[in-house]
This record gives structure tokens, sequence and C-alpha cells, in this order.
């Protein structure tokens, strides 16, 4: 089946009741935009992120947008129509303009390129001297002698294809010694921790405070045919959660956290009790500005810096 896709400008304001409006008709599946919602969540989640890209603030400015889908079919044409009257009906209720202009745009879409159509940008990707990441539909032109990690880009976050990932990869290279214990503190899709083990880690242990993180991390570790009694997920606050606390207590070989600067800083002290002596902390997803604060925690924490690699504005830190 083909889609629709059915634009509405508004303003925050108008947000409620052109929603409320697509409600009666029993559309629910709806995309909102609005450019002060934006700010405000930048502004009240900073601790997450140090940098935020030029180009998403400058997607996300503008008027404020309600998007739903409807089939592409004589059914769908006839709630597009009721859209419409929805809109002009509502328009007349707001003579000062509150809500925005309330005009609809249509977009019409293919199933199958909407689904498929993102894969083009995904290819095989040799990082390191050892690893190669490979969408799972794509198809090896000839032999390789790098060590293979199949990825989902659809259904995953943490690809390998950002710097700040690569950067972690050829550290675990050099520092994933065969019968390594290795713990992934905010594991994402547990890209670090699986490659650890295709790498030859005897365990890996991997965390995040998304529950979600824990069902891709297992798929992904099943996509790549890791040992699952060799691999264990967990979700939760490591510097909080006793409970959590308890089930990875244990030291490591390599501990890699590939987050931002202020979540590194608050996850060092974790770190080194997590760490066997002499072991590894691998630190990435620190924008170059704020790579002196992690320096400078690191120390703190007492531990040595042993290597420092940079790509772009993207820095990594490496520590015992």
């Amino acid at each position: 089946m083909d889609w629709i896709k059915v634009t509405i400008y508004t303003t925050s304001d108008g947000i409620e009741p052109v929603t409320g409006r697509l409600y009666q008709l029993g559309i629910t599946g709806l995309e909102i935009e609005d450019e002060q919602d934006f700010k405000d969540f930048l502004e009240n989640n900073k601790q997450y992120w140090d940098y935020v890209d030029d180009e998403l603030i400058k997607e996300k400015q503008g008027e404020t947008k309600v998007s739903a889908y409807v089939s592409d079919n004589p059914a769908g044409y006839e709630m597009l129509s009721a859209i419409r009257t929805g809109m002009a009906e509502l328009k007349s209720l707001d003579p000062a303009g509150s809500f925005g202009r309330l005009e609809t745009e249509t977009l019409s879409l293919n199933e199958e390129d909407w689904a498929n159509n993102w894969k083009k940008y995904f290819h095989p990707m040799e990082i390191g001297e050892k690893l190669l990441i490979k969408p799972e539909w794509e198809e090896l032109p000839e032999p390789s002698d790098r060590i293979v990690f199949n990825v989902n880009p659809g259904m995953t976050f943490g690809t390998g294809s950002h710097y700040t990932t690569q950067l972690c990869i050829e550290a675990l290279e050099k520092y994933i010694e065969p019968g390594a214990k290795m713990l992934d503190l905010g594991c994402g899709s547990g890209i670090l921790s699986i490659i650890s083990l295709l790498l030859g880690a005897s365990e890996a242990t991997a965390v995040d405070i998304d529950p979600n993180a824990v069902d891709v991390a297992y798929e992904n570790a099943a996509r790549n045919n890791a040992d699952k009694s060799k691999y264990h997920v967990f979700a939760g606050n490591i510097l909080t959660d006793e409970t959590l606390q308890s089930k990875i207590d244990g030291k490591y070989d390599v501990v890699a956290a590939n987050i931002v600067a202020d979540v590194i800083i608050g996850l060092a002290p974790a770190a080194r009790r997590y760490m066997k002596d002499g072991g590894v902390f691998i630190t990435s997803g620190i924008i170059e500005d704020r790579a002196g604060d992690v320096k400078a925690a690191l120390a703190e924490c007492g531990f040595d810096i042993i290597d420092v690699k940079q790509r772009k504005d993207w820095v990594a830190i490496i520590c015992r």
C-alpha cells in the first residue's frame, strides 16, 4: 500500500486543537515538529550532549508542523478531505490566528521506497586494521580476512559510522586481548561489547540507562553469532542502582564509555571501581572543547592517560 503524508502548518498554541481534531477523525499516528519543544528539550537535557549539529538546529527552525499519514486510495482521499474541512473549521474559530495558517501540504510516498531507500546510504565500512562493519543485507564483493560485524542500521542506534565509535573500535583492537573481560558503559546497540567478543574477549557485560538497549544489544549479538553465555546486558543507572551494581560486580580488563563528557566525568569513579589493576578505560563521545574537562576528571580519579586520539572534532581518551 502507498501512503500520503499530510502536513498541517500551525503554531505551538495550535498543536493541541489540531491534534484534537485529527483524533476526532480517528487519526492517532502523528508526527509533531515544534521549534520551541526542540529548544526546551535541548535546554532541559544538556547533560546528555556537548554538541548539537548546526544542520539539525536549522532543520528544526520554522513553523510548527503536525503530520499524519493516510492511505493512497479512495478511503484515504475521503480522510484527506475531512482533514482539510476540519482545519478550515478550526481556522474559522480562531480569528486572531493563534493557531497559525492551518494549511495542508501533501506528499505521496511509495511504501517500498519508504521502507528501503534509506539502505542505499549504508555500505560495508572498514574500521581500524581488523574490523569490517557490514549492513546485513549487503554481500561482500570478495572474501575478506577482516572480522565482520553485521548490523541493521534501520533498527538500532550505534552503527559504527560515527567518528566516536570508530575511535573506540580502534582502541578495542589494540587493548582487547584473548580471554579479556570487557565492560561497556552506555552500550546503546551493544556494538562495542559485541565487537570485543569477536576480537577474543572471554566475557562482555553491557549496561545502558535505556531499557530498549537490552533487546537491541541481544539482537545484534545474535546477528553476529556471539556466544550468549559470554554476553550479559543490563538496564539501569550504574551510579545509583545497587541491584545493577551487584549484577556486574567484578573486575574487568577493559572498560569503555562512548557517551558524552559530563556522563564520562560522572562515571569515572565507577569505572575505576570495576577495573582490574592495569586495566584500560576507553572513553569517547567527547567534543574537542570538553577534552580538557574529561582529562582533569580522569586524573582526579587516579587515572593515567596513555593515549589521546582525535578525528575531526571528536576525541577519545584512553587511560589506566
